[in-house]
């Protein structure tokens, strides 16, 4: 049995305390390309923060599934795992270019009993879940009612995975944005989907994303009413979550 209250506070000091680490610096701006994915940046501001995150959370014995170093196994039996994104948006932070996060989830086997983002620009905390609504520092808060695709906004982006010479993908992201008045990119999928739990956007959608990039936005978009589906492909996933006001559909 585990303590679900007490593995949110975790989460939430946690994440909080990953954050306070990156701005201690310390020439955390070390970074490289991947050599398998090209588009895809690796700095050891990932690998200090997610130091930071695994030591807190490996003392639950639960499973934890992070983006560096993959399933690190628990020494509880059970479905319950942790999901960690440790610097969501790493070129973001690199190059003062946006937001980016911490992110940690809580999953039971294939779905989300809550999460964590700590907005490390704005210094600001988000946590929700199904069962437990969604809050920003201490706010409850919820999505848009904006039903009109015509006056709503859609977050997306291009994962590093996305085939640009591919015209079919092409025409398949222009009919799904195309709809949206506004269409805004801001290079992290946790921040994304914070906007549509708090009502600043009225949908996130994206394409061959990975599951810790999205998994703690997915349980806080729950919390706050909104609607979240998604698809498996071969190691990541398609994912779209709205406020449930539009007429979307993956």
């Amino acid at each position: 049995m585990v303590d679900i209250p007490a593995l949110l506070e975790l989460a939430k000091s946690t994440a909080a305390r990953a954050g306070e680490r990156l701005e201690k610096g310390g020439h955390l701006e070390d970074f490289s390309f991947s050599e398998e994915f090209p588009r895809e940046v690796k700095s050891l501001a990932d690998a200090v923060l997610e130091d930071v995150i695994l030591g807190a959370l490996s003392g639950t014995g639960l499973e934890i599934l992070s983006e560096e170093r993959g399933l690190v196994p628990g020494a509880r039996p059970g479905g319950h795992r942790f999901i960690v994104d440790p610097l969501d948006g790493t070129f973001n932070h690199l190059r003062n270019l946006g937001p980016c996060a911490v992110s940690i989830a809580l999953w039971e086997a294939d779905r989300p009993v809550f999460g964590v983002i700590f907005d490390i620009v704005k210094k600001s905390l988000c946590w929700g879940g199904k069962p437990l609504g969604a809050w920003r520092d201490g706010r409850e808060i919820r999505v848009s009612r904006i039903g009109d695709v015509s006056r709503a906004a859609i977050c997306t982006g291009f994962p590093v995975r996305f085939d640009f010479s591919a015209e079919k993908a092409w025409g398949s992201f222009r009919d799904r944005v195309s709809p949206f008045a506004k269409v805004r990119m801001l290079g992290s999928a946790a921040s994304s989907l914070a906007c549509v739990a708090d009502g600043r956007a009225e949908a996130y959608f994206e394409e061959n994303i990975m599951l810790w990039d999205v998994a703690a936005g997915i349980a806080i978009v729950e919390g706050a009413g909104g609607r979240v589906c998604w698809r498996e492909k071969e190691g990541s996933l398609d994912v779209l979550a709205d406020n449930g006001c539009l007429e979307t559909n993956l």
